[in-house]
């Protein structure tokens, strides 16, 4: 079976507990304005892999990592696949799995509860600018997090709905040869302050779009 995959990292610090798989996959027919993933929205031949050959690829870091953290684009666009990726997964780690969504959690659990009963943790809503963006481990402070397993709930606090990210920034920098970028969520106004400073130290930035296609949430 085949899954459309943007892109995999290790390790991704930012978007769930401990060093973690991240893994983002392509294609999205919610294309919730202000989207910092818009090179996502699209797929094309050269996205397509099989999942057999992802979980290999990744299976190093699987026996390493404290869970994976499935976004995109939007992962439930890829239901079938999603499913098969998710049983393929559960057999390389005991981590836990959180799945990022733009669906709300009440027409995902109408169309998709064998989905769901495989995660630990389900983050849903689409992305909403106007709502804020000061809530962890979520682009807009509409979106809500469900503790589904034992796992999530001795691993993530319980007040999660309610916990703001503090101090704490929303993203990790990956550097990979000539490339930089960023994965994670940006908080309220981080983008435009790091626009300032790379202008400060000397580069041009011409709008804060420049940083969108470096950006995964």
């Amino acid at each position: 079976m085949q899954i459309a995959i943007n892109k995999v990292h290790y390790p991704v610090t930012t978007l769930g507990y401990g060093k973690r798989v991240g893994i983002w996959t392509q294609g999205c027919s919610i294309r919730c304005p202000g989207c910092i993933s818009k090179d996502t929205w699209e797929r094309s031949k050269e996205h397509w892999t099989q999942i057999d050959d992802l979980v290999a690829a990744c299976r190093g870091w699987l026996a390493q990592a404290d869970g994976i953290t499935v976004s995109g684009g939007e992962p439930f666009d890829q239901p079938e696949a999603l499913t098969g990726l998710l049983d393929r997964l559960r057999a390389e780690t005991r981590g836990d799995i959180l799945v990022y969504s733009g669906y709300s959690h009440e027409s995902l659990s109408k169309r998709f509860p064998g989905v769901i009963r495989k995660l630990d943790v389900l983050i849903t809503e689409p992305y909403a600018p106007h709502a804020g963006s000061s809530l962890f481990l979520r682009g807009s402070d509409n979106q809500k997090i469900f503790l589904l397993t034992p796992l999530a709930r001795e691993r993530y606090p319980s007040n999660i709905n309610t916990l703001e990210w503090g101090t704490k920034s929303g993203l990790d920098i990956m550097m990979e040869g000539d490339a930089i970028w960023m994965a994670g969520i940006p908080r309220e106004n981080e983008m435009t302050k790091l626009k300032e400073r790379l202008e400060r130290s000397g580069y041009r930035c011409d709008t804060s779009d420049v940083f969108h296609p470096l950006i995964r949430a």
